[in-house]
């Protein structure tokens, strides 16, 4: 089967990559790219742990062909902190224990990155609602929610 070429922005860098027209782009960021931050959880899109966003909107990786993501603009996790500088989301992860066996956590990730770039202010209803795609079987949603709060108190005064 030929392969279809694909010439996109990824994480503010210009990539091309060659994939079959039935991958995914969560395939595609993993196995080709070797971005693998986006985690597969259930490949239906039910999860949220494959989220990615692709020019302002928040997707599924697994639902998304990687031939779509040409001249698009795709941001993973990877792309999140600045080399050694946590994102204010990454960090108050961390400080409220957020996380515990980490395939949700990317997810979750970009997901709140999402949300706070649309409502830089939101409730915790919103946030709980920003979320509502995603799914954690470890941690709980409230220290999630939490950390979230705290970021974007975080990020409005910087």
């Amino acid at each position: 089967m030929a392969g279809v070429a694909v010439s996109t922005t990824i994480n503010g860098d210009a990539v091309e990559y060659l994939c079959q027209p039935d991958e995914t782009l969560l395939e595609v960021l993993r196995d080709r790219l070797g971005l693998t931050g986006a985690k597969e959880g259930c490949g239906t899109g039910d999860c949220g742990a494959c989220s990615v966003i692709v020019d302002g909107r928040l997707v599924c990786s697994c639902l998304v062909l990687g031939a779509e993501a040409e001249g698009r603009k795709v941001e993973t996790i990877e792309g999140m902190a600045h080399g050694d500088q946590l994102h204010p989301l990454q960090q108050k992860f961390l400080e409220h224990a957020a996380l515990q066996c980490g395939i949700c956590t990317p997810g979750f990730l970009i997901a709140a990155k999402d949300l706070l770039a649309k409502n830089p202010s939101p409730t915790e209803e919103e946030i709980r609602f920003g979320l509502a795609g995603n799914l954690c079987r470890c941690t709980g949603y409230d220290k999630i929610v939490r950390a979230v709060q705290d970021a974007a108190v975080v990020m409005k005064g910087a």
